[in-house]
């Protein structure tokens, strides 16, 4: 298993469910980014027959777990 971690703003909760969609954002767009990237993670790594999870805690970080 492969851990990144990180010590940013955080996901809110209810955005969590939804970051893996595709032009899904979790944040307003005050910050960069088109929404595309961890949609393009999850499908490189589901097509490795690997697994990727995702936990946060808002004003602490964000942390993903996946395997290949």
């Amino acid at each position: 298993m492969i851990k990144i971690k990180d010590n940013g703003i955080g996901i809110p909760k209810e955005s969590i469910a939804g970051i893996f969609g595709l032009f899904k954002r979790a944040h307003s767009k005050d910050y960069q980014g088109t929404g595309v990237g961890l949609s393009i993670v999850k499908k490189i790594i589901e097509k490795n027959d690997g697994e990727i999870a995702v936990f946060s805690e808002e004003g602490v970080g964000t942390e993903f777990h996946f395997t290949i």
